[in-house]
């Protein structure tokens, strides 16, 4: 096991490397300056060329990528142009949005998906299969922000239940509470939730399916146990490792996908503030929370790995 994770931990860091390198780099060729955005159309080239080098960008980009990686590890971020405080405190800022409405919105998928799928595959060619591989196709194939503004005109327009967006705070001190901002993130991480719990319920009932034709299900039946409790006492372990794989691959892409959402809901999230560092161009926010995306992505595979390794002990023979 030891070996097993010293390899998964070299890999990580490795791929950590490349993408840092490639985030540098495709911002590097993008048109255009943050000095140009700050100071206008009507600015002299004189000043923008002041005002870039004060930011750092007459350096060679060799220098800035050792500055930026060095200042990284050492915990150490620059100031953000747009906002003039350290990316740091701006990302841990808005983690405490994007961080509960990721994790809620894979719960709900989780949840959704193994029970969804789990039915499907123990009705397997009757109606209620079908009905949830219609459901499911109807969600793999509409996009979440489209479901986002369905929520809206439903729930907060029509019912009015909760609000159409915004974020009031986990404190009192900030104007909402726990149970207000639980509300806020309802709804975005149920539309962020729809189109990964279609894919997972998808492959939770292949997963289902393919263990419930082995030789030992049939041995546990054969034994006097009933469909139902031979798969839940040796069929759905063995199950759990291809949807496991898929859920940590689906966990990166509600992290990635909060951009769309939480613009739609308006929440103070990582994705409204790398959208407007981007209108704002500024490169110090973007290239910080692309690296951070990239890393939190690498973790959640790195930690799927471990745990497919803890269920199924033939990955870490492997």
């Amino acid at each position: 096991m030891s070996a097993f994770l010293l390899r998964r931990l070299a890999t990580f860091v490795l791929t950590l490397a490349v993408a840092s390198a490639v985030v540098f780099a495709v911002l590097e060729v993008l048109p255009g300056h943050a000095a140009e955005v700050i100071l206008g159309e009507t600015a002299t080239p004189e000043s923008v060329a002041a005002l870039q080098a004060r930011l750092g960008g007459d350096r060679p980009p060799l220098q800035r990528y050792g500055l930026w990686v060095g200042g990284l590890l050492q915990g150490r971020t620059a100031d953000s142009i747009s906002y003039g405080s350290p990316t740091a405190e701006l990302i841990a800022e808005r983690l405490r949005v994007t961080l509960p409405l990721a994790a809620l919105a894979m719960a709900l998928t989780v949840a959704l998906a193994l029970a969804l799928g789990v039915y499907a595959a123990s009705h397997h060619r009757r109606a209620g299969d079908y009905g949830v591989m219609a459901l499911s196709q109807l969600g793999v194939a509409v996009p979440s922000f489209w479901f986002a503004i369905l929520l809206i005109l439903v729930f907060a327009v029509q019912l009015q239940w909760v609000g159409a967006g915004g974020f009031p705070g986990w404190t009192e001190a900030e104007g909402g509470g726990a149970w207000e901002g639980l509300k806020a993130l309802l709804l975005p991480a149920l539309a962020l939730a729809l189109v990964q719990a279609a894919i997972l319920a998808r492959v939770t009932r292949s997963a289902v399916l393919d263990v419930m034709r082995e030789d030992y299900m049939r041995t546990a039946r054969a034994k006097g146990l009933t469909r139902r409790q031979a798969l839940w006492r040796h069929g759905l372990r063995n199950a759990l490792v291809p949807v496991l794989t898929v859920a940590g691959l689906q966990f990166a892409n509600l992290l990635t996908g909060t951009v769309v959402v939480e613009n739609v809901f308006v929440l103070p999230g990582i994705g409204r503030l790398v959208f407007q560092a981007i209108a704002n161009r500024d490169l110090v926010v973007v290239r910080d929370v692309v690296m951070l995306l990239a890393a939190m992505v690498v973790a959640v595979n790195l930690a799927v790995d471990v745990l497919v390794a803890l269920i199924d002990p033939r990955q870490r023979r492997a």
